[in-house]
């Protein structure tokens, strides 16, 4: 299957995002001066951005509210060269997530807003035109900004497709549990493998890799910030230090461009390791931006990607 004829469809998030940076040294409980920007982002959307970026054709399945944000988001959406299947709630706040970060880019805390997508997904599973986009579909894409209910009715109506997922948070990755079997490939961090199984997030990869399969989870990619990543695939187990960023501007958007690259690269035939490392070519760019989805060109990439050492194996 080559890029172009790759359809993704992606089920979750697409928000405003709003990031607020500190100049100086963070004081907490005080005014901290620095700047803050909008732009659209969520974990779906920005991983649906990547694919686009690397030839895939994506769909988007969101809810988003009848307000100014609202238009936003659906303009974002037809930029980005995704067909848009999202449903509009006009009596409704689009959902939109606040982060602060530091001056050097990390988060201090996040604020979201999301109470749309408690009270809608669920009911959009039952459409009969999101089962006919499904149906489509070579491949799904959901996050765990999905209530729990909404991610069993997905699991059930994506049987016998590749099922990819995005973690987004330690407080709702535990909604993922009831469908680990029927996933393809997690992408989550240290903190959020910690919250899905009870154990420690510095725990030893092969016990943190054990108690992800314990619970249901055949295969997933672990990163943990600047620190190497674990990326397994039932008893193999490799692992790769991320390439050193230039700089960093933002990590905002990295863990998506990661999923992202990683999951059209493994459409298109490339082995799970490969494509994880195609994934960390796309976060290391992204990290180097002050966009959550930056634009670069191919030799940017191949050059990112140079940088990407090679998977070792660990089991």
């Amino acid at each position: 299957m080559t890029p172009g004829n790759i359809h993704l469809l992606g089920i979750g998030g697409a928000h405003v995002d709003r990031r607020g940076q500190v100049s100086g040294m963070f004081v907490p409980g005080a005014s901290n001066p620095g700047t803050m920007r909008e732009e659209v982002g969520g974990g779906v959307f920005n991983a649906l951005r990547n694919v686009v970026r690397r030839g895939g054709h994506a769909a988007l399945l969101s809810v988003r509210g009848g307000d100014g944000a609202g238009e936003a988001v659906a303009r974002a959406i037809a930029e980005a060269g995704i067909d848009d299947l999202s449903a509009v709630f006009l009596d409704r706040s689009t959902p939109s997530y606040t982060a602060l970060l530091d001056r050097e880019g990390e988060l201090l805390a996040g604020l979201a807003d999301m109470s749309l997508y408690e009270m809608a997904f669920a009911r959009q599973l039952l459409r009969s035109r999101t089962r006919d986009a499904i149906g489509q579909a070579g491949a799904i894409l959901c996050d765990a900004n999905l209530p729990e209910a909404a991610l069993a009715k997905l699991a059930g109506a994506a049987a016998g497709k590749p099922l990819f997922a995005i973690a987004i948070s330690p407080a709702k990755v535990g909604r993922l549990k009831p469908v680990l079997p029927a996933l393809a490939c997690l992408f989550l961090n240290r903190r959020e493998a910690a919250a899905l199984t009870g154990g420690r997030s510095d725990a030893r990869p092969e016990t943190m890799v054990a108690d992800l399969r314990r619970a249901g989870l055949e295969r997933a990619v672990v990163t943990a910030g600047a620190g190497a990543i674990i990326a397994y695939d039932g008893d193999r187990i490799h692992a790769i230090d991320p390439p050193e960023p230039d700089r960093i501007v933002d990590v905002t958007g990295a863990g998506d461009a990661l999923a992202g690259t990683a999951i059209v690269s493994m459409l298109s035939g490339a082995h799970f390791p490969e494509a994880v490392r195609h994934g960390l070519a796309a976060a290391k760019l992204c990290i180097e931006s002050a966009q959550s989805v930056p634009v670069h060109s191919e030799p940017a990439f191949s050059d990112a990607l140079a940088l990407v050492p090679e998977m070792r194996a660990m089991a």
